[in-house]
Parts: C-alpha cells; sequence; structure tokens
C-alpha cells in the first residue's frame, strides 16, 4: 500500500500577486492529481465568444472569490458575486458572458474526473 501523500501548505495566497490587467486572463495551477485539479483564474473582462462555449468532459466546481461574473448555462444566466460557488456538471455547454473590466475577477476552479491528469506533481 502507498502512503498517502503529505499535506503540503501552499505558500501563495490565492487573494495576492494579482496578474495586471494587461497579461489577460491568467490560469495558475496550484495542485494536480489524476482526475482532480485547482487552479486560479484571474479575468479582467475578458468573456467565452459566443461561437466557442465551453462543454468539458469533467465535472467543474468554481467558486467566485472577487469581482463579478456572469455564466450562462442553457437559456440561464447565472449571476456570481464573491462567495457564490457554481458546479458545471461533465457535458454542459456552458459561457462565461460578463467579468468585470474595472477590478479583478478572481475564480477558484476545481475540476473533477479530469482526463489525461499528471501522474502526481
Amino acid at each position: 500500500m502507498t502512503p498517502p501523500a503529505p499535506i503540503v501548505t501552499l505558500s501563495a495566497n490565492l487573494l495576492a500577486d494579482l496578474p495586471d490587467a494587461r497579461s489577460g486572463e491568467v490560469f495558475t495551477e496550484f495542485l494536480a492529481r489524476p482526475g482532480f485539479r485547482i487552479e486560479r483564474i484571474v479575468s479582467h473582462g475578458q468573456v467565452t465568444p459566443q461561437d466557442q462555449p465551453y462543454r468539458q468532459d469533467h465535472d467543474e466546481w468554481v467558486l467566485l472569490l472577487a469581482g463579478a461574473a456572469r455564466v450562462a448555462i442553457g437559456d440561464a444566466e447565472i449571476v456570481l458575486v464573491p462567495g457564490d460557488p457554481l458546479f458545471i456538471p461533465a457535458g454542459t455547454t456552458h459561457r462565461v458572458t460578463f467579468t468585470d473590466p474595472d477590478r479583478p475577477t478572481i475564480w477558484l476552479a476545481i475540476h473533477l474526473g479530469e482526463t489525461g491528469m499528471p501522474t502526481g506533481t
């Protein structure tokens, strides 16, 4: 039996050292394991192109930490403010239709059941 991985404290504050708006939308991976990934996304007014919606083969749970956002799922548009979570099941077509252009919109995204993940980083 393989011993469990040690508990590691992340040295990065999720709300600190934010990329500049000129960097565009920035994805920072904090932890990846087979079938599981945690990342921070910092948006500055970026949206998903209408003709390129997301449709992932894995579940995704996001928590809006700062800023403001709207996500379209089907005919519904969900408004997110800091503290709001959103679960997006695998195979769900969705688009980000708004992120605040005047201040950083910070997301914590947890991807579950993702295939092709590294064997442990």
